[in-house]
């Protein structure tokens, strides 16, 4: 079975959620999961001001080599005006040497996030994860049609075939949906599974 690195960044908690079920859909096919998250990088009296959420049963990665060791990795952050924050940039531009070395080469890679609103820049978030992706040499798994809740217009909902999203709202008041958090179970089992198959 693949062994999977669920890789977030959370300022307030949703993207840990969808972190959580996305590596709930990756373990239902077998997968061995880690759930990690950044390291911090604003100053402590900014992350106090703004009430980010500090606390998390999930540890954080300090080792960007650490990604070698997985046969996929599943990417989540919240937009900072249409793309990743400076905390998953900071990480992802630390892995220069797997790069140059062709470590993550033909692994599986997707990402995830949520944003303020419904045209908050999830697409371009969702994006400017994929590209770091792509640039490492990993086929990248979305949220596919096969995951039909995304469809409609109907109510507010998150999702994108670039991968899943919640909406948060703007003071973030706006929990992850249940058919959000099904969506980044949907992509988390997606990913699982084609990585089995890659690597048994």
């Amino acid at each position: 079975m693949s062994k999977v690195l669920v890789l977030y960044y959370s300022s307030y908690g949703h993207i840990e959620q969808m972190a959580d079920a996305v590596a709930q859909g990756a373990r239902e096919t077998g997968a061995t999961v880690d759930i990690r998250r950044v390291p911090e990088t604003a100053p402590a009296e900014i992350v106090a001001q703004a009430g980010f959420k500090t606390e998390s049963e999930h540890p954080v990665l300090e080792d960007v080599n650490a990604l070698a060791d997985y046969d996929a990795i599943v990417v989540g952050a919240p937009t900072r005006f249409g793309r990743m924050p400076s905390q998953m940039a900071a990480f992802l531009d630390k892995a220069g040497g797997l790069w140059l070395n062709g470590s993550l080469n033909g692994k599986v890679g997707g990402a995830f996030t949520s944003t303020a609103s419904q045209h908050g820049g999830q697409e371009t978030t969702l994006f400017s994860l994929l590209t770091n992706l792509l640039h490492f040499g990993m086929t990248i798994i979305g949220l596919d049609y096969g995951f039909q809740a995304q469809m409609g217009v109907d109510k507010l909902r998150g999702g994108s075939p670039y991968g899943a999203t919640t909406i948060a709202g703007g003071d973030g008041s706006r929990q992850p949906g249940e058919e959000e958090l099904d969506g980044a179970r949907y992509q988390g089992r997606r990913i699982a599974e084609t990585a089995t198959k890659l690597f048994g």
